[in-house]
Parts: structure tokens; C-alpha cells; sequence
């Protein structure tokens, strides 16, 4: 129960740091969009652009100055802690679900036979690799050219969701891949936003030049990052609906929708310079259909968990409780928890949790205690009616499972 609290809390927590991370982003590139020249008078202050909104019952002027002013005001705002938080907390997390509860939530052994350390390493890897060809390919001169730049970077979470959705759970693969989008954004804030602007503070401050490749290098990441959040907010609630990550080609639903999201971004960018593009919603919104029609397809079924894998464990004799264990699943969750549910409301298996096999179930055996004996939430407003009885039948093996 206190694992349950603490992940509330960070998640929590996680979700506030990223509203605000998220709207300071959206915000700050709608507003250098939307800068517009100023009057004589402000240019000679060194004004270049400048923009007046109204708010709150009140008139704002926001102007953005060419070199800088005069003296570095006593209370400058820096916009760096929303994105740390995000990613802190957003790690924390990733340990607290996914690594410290891997053998649950990150591994599948119909997908790879994998020990937790094992799994927790190539997650790992997976993360701050990518990071590492994300950053050098930004220190590079293909940087010069953003089309290039931009198949290299489709390419490299192309790969990472292949691997990721070959390695691990579908849940934990598409997180994986959240939790590498989530921290080449913060390292854009870490390795080259903060330093470019601690440059031009320490220019303006000393009466040196300032160099554009500062500010135009950071505009750049910011750019980035912005194009990066929808498909990011995607895989933070992807979660919820296991046809996505549990498709037979997860990592391509992923890519599709993530690429069709950044697109549907790419429209408020360009409206936020006076360029309007309906073409570009109405393609984003048919891409969508389109994606749903073929996750959806009776031709493309959902991954199911390899029963012939599990087989062995299956058909090795139960013992007296783990059979009245396995006789509760069957009758009161496998009806949802299968890779062919029964049930008339869910079609596929409620986060991809498989209860059609003794192995399954006993790699599970947390959850299920968790929901069946201690919350209590499951089955779903016990729609199935099991009895006190068939939960203390959980709750002794459980109890005799994790005393041994």
C-alpha cells in the first residue's frame, strides 16, 4: 500500500511539473511567433520585436530585445525548473513501476526471456544510448540540415521502438520510448538551452558581443521539443488503452501515431505566424482514422501472449491451492485478462495482463493480490461476484508464495 501511495504522489507530481513544463513551451513559442516589428521609438531601444495580448482583466506588452537591455534586471525569470521536475519525477516513476516492479510491469516472457537486471540494463542502455546519438547528431553537421536530420531522428525512435517492443513488456516498451523522447527533451534544457542563455546573460552583463549561434542554437532545441510533445503525451497515456501497445506491431502503431501527432503540431506552428494549413488537420485527422482502422482490423490481430511458450509450465501438475488459485483467475478474470476475452466490454486484455496460463498468473501474483485481496477494485465492480472466500483463497497463496 505504501508502494501504491508513492506512486500516486510522483505521478502526481509528474503530471503537475509537466502541465506547467508543457504550457511554458507552447506558450514561449507561440509568443516569439507571434512578435511583431516594432515602432521607431522601441527600435531605438533595441527592441526587435514586440507583442501586446490581454488577459486576466489586464493589458500586457511583451517585447524581445535585440541584444539585451541596458542592465540585467535583479530578478530575471528562468524557465528550467518545470523541465528538470518533469524529468525527475518522471524517472523516479520509471524506477518505482517498471524497475523496481520489472518482473511485473516490464517483463514478458512470451517476448524475451529476460531477468530483471537484464531488463532494467537494456532499459537503461536504451534511454541515455539514444541520448547519446540524439546529442552528437546535434553537434554535428548534419544539425546544417534539417530535413536530414529530421529522417536520422525518425529512424533513431524507430529503432528504439523496435528494440524496446523485441525486449519488453508493450507497456514498459512504449514508456521506454516515452522515457527517451522525455529526456532528450529535458537534455535540450540541460546541454543547450541554459547554457546559451547563461552566455547572453554574462555577455549582456559584461558589454560583449553576444553570438547568434547562441540564441539560434537553443531556438533549435526548443523547436525540437516542441514538435516532441504530443507524441510524448501519446505514450503517457497509452497506458490505458492496450490496443495500442499490444498490437502485433506495436512499435509501428507507435511511430504512426507519434509522426501523425507532430504533424498535427506542425499546424499550430504555422498559425501562429499567420500561415493557415486546414490541409494539414484534415490530413492529421484522417491519418488518425486511418490508424485506428488498422489497429482495429480483424486481419491485424492483437499480439497475443505464446501459449505454446508457456505450455511446459501449464501442464506441469498443480497443487491443491494452486489449482483452486487457478480455478478463481479462470473464473472470475481470465473472462477480460485473456488474449481471447470473453467478456462484452473489453475486447482486449485490460492492460495486457494474460491470466490463460499458471505461468502467467504466478508472474503476476502481486498485482493480483494487490486488486483481488488488499484494494479490492478487482474484478471490476466485482462484476463477476467473487466471494470473500475466493479472496482469501488469493490471499493464503500469496502469503505462502512470498514466505518461501
Amino acid at each position: 500500500m505504501l508502494l501504491d501511495w508513492l506512486s500516486l504522489f510522483l505521478r502526481w507530481f509528474h503530471v503537475i511539473a509537466g502541465v506547467a513544463w508543457i504550457g511554458a513551451s507552447f506558450y514561449f513559442i507561440w509568443l516569439d511567433n507571434n512578435l511583431r516589428t516594432p515602432p521607431d521609438w522601441k527600435k531605438q531601444k533595441g527592441i526587435k520585436g514586440d507583442l501586446w495580448a490581454v488577459h486576466g482583466g489586464g493589458f500586457y506588452e511583451v517585447a524581445k530585445y535585440e541584444y539585451g537591455p541596458e542592465v540585467i534586471p535583479e530578478k530575471l525569470h528562468w524557465f528550467k525548473w518545470e523541465a528538470y521536475t518533469t524529468w525527475i519525477s518522471g524517472f523516479l516513476l520509471l524506477g518505482l513501476v517498471y524497475y523496481h516492479g520489472a518482473a511485473i510491469y516490464l517483463i514478458d516472457s512470451s517476448v524475451m526471456q529476460l531477468t530483471p537486471g537484464e531488463a532494467i540494463a537494456r532499459g537503461l542502455g536504451l534511454i541515455f544510448g539514444g541520448l547519446f546519438i540524439y546529442e552528437a547528431a546535434c553537434r554535428s553537421p548534419l544539425a546544417r540540415y534539417p530535413r536530414v536530420f529530421g529522417v536520422m531522428f525518425l529512424i533513431l525512435i524507430a529503432a528504439a521502438s523496435y528494440l524496446a517492443t523485441h525486449w519488453f513488456s508493450g507497456r514498459g516498451a512504449f514508456i521506454h520510448v516515452g522515457a527517451l523522447i522525455g529526456t532528450i527533451m529535458a537534455g535540450n534544457v540541460f546541454f543547450k538551452i541554459m547554457p546559451a542563455q547563461r552566455l547572453m546573460v554574462d555577455a549582456v552583463t559584461n558589454k560583449t558581443e553576444i553570438d547568434p549561434s547562441w540564441g539560434l542554437g537553443a531556438k533549435l532545441r526548443s523547436v525540437h521539443n516542441n514538435y516532441l510533445t504530443l507524441p510524448l503525451l501519446f505514450i503517457m497515456i497509452s497506458n490505458h488503452y492496450p490496443m495500442t501497445y499490444q498490437h502485433q506491431n506495436a512499435w509501428l502503431v507507435l511511430m504512426a501515431i507519434g509522426v501523425v501527432s507532430a504533424w498535427i503540431r506542425h499546424y499550430f506552428n504555422l498559425k501562429h505566424i499567420g500561415i493557415s494549413r486546414p490541409s494539414i488537420l484534415i490530413t492529421g485527422a484522417i491519418g488518425m482514422v486511418l490508424i485506428a482502422g488498422w489497429v482495429s482490423s480483424p486481419t491485424t490481430p492483437v499480439a497475443e501472449t505464446s501459449i505454446t511458450a508457456t505450455t511446459p509450465a501449464v501442464a506441469a501438475p498443480l497443487n491443491t491451492q494452486q489449482q483452486a488459485v487457478f480455478d478463481v483467475m479462470q473464473a472470475h478474470c481470465a473472462n477480460c485478462h485473456s488474449a481471447k476475452p470473453t467478456d462484452d466490454i473489453f475486447v482486449i486484455a485490460p492492460l495486457g495482463l494474460m491470466f490463460d496460463t499458471w505461468q502467467q498468473i504466478e508472474q503476476r501474483a502481486a498485482v493480483i493480490h494487490r486488486r483481488a485481496v488488499v484494494t479490492k477494485d478487482m474484478p471490476m465492480m466485482n462484476k463477476t461476484k467473487m466471494t470473500e472466500d475466493e479472496r482469501q483463497i488469493i490471499a493464503t497463496w500469496f502469503e505462502d508464495l512470498t514466505s518461501k
